[in-house]
């Protein structure tokens, strides 16, 4: 069994609409690759036909994986977050002691993360350094460019 990861409602929804494009369309179209090589001839020397049984396994593997997180797949209901601590969906006010600067993330599953609309993943050195913190807490998070300390600033939903 997989581990659980929790979701919001649109991106679950969003892995279920492309686990089930891959098992309809995704197959269908590795169906016909497959038949189209098999119609070039001797099989024992078909680089395309080999190709293809290739990519087939490939498909497989990515839809036995995908079926896998939907299958431990959780979702979060927003109305019961605790405010007072950073968790799972929580937009996080935070200020570098160093510099200065602040930022605000939202702590987000893996699948969701995307730096460049401010959602890190909670099992980031960032995520891991900001859970169960409070408002006025420090952070110090372990990063490539040595250790950084963050204030918490702000906590919400």
């Amino acid at each position: 069994m997989g581990k659980v990861q929790y979701y919001t409602p649109e991106k679950l929804e969003e892995l279920k609409a492309e686990l089930q494009y891959l098992k309809l369309q995704g197959r269908s179209d590795m169906a016909k690759q497959i038949a189209e090589a098999r119609d070039k001839g001797d099989l024992s020397e078909n680089a395309e036909y080999d190709a293809a049984k290739d990519a087939q396994g490939l498909l497989e593997l990515k839809i036995s994986k995908m079926e896998e997180i939907v299958a431990n797949a959780r979702v979060l209901n927003e109305t019961n977050i605790d405010t007072s601590k950073v968790s799972i969906l929580s937009k996080v006010k935070i200020k570098n002691k160093k510099n200065g600067m602040e930022v605000v993330y939202t702590i987000v599953s893996e699948e969701e993360a995307d730096l460049k609309a401010g959602k890190i993943s909670n099992s980031s050195p960032f995520g891991k350094g900001l859970f169960g913190k409070s408002v006025g807490d420090v952070a110090e998070i372990q990063a490539p460019a040595g250790k950084l300390e963050f204030e918490i600033l702000e906590i919400s939903r």
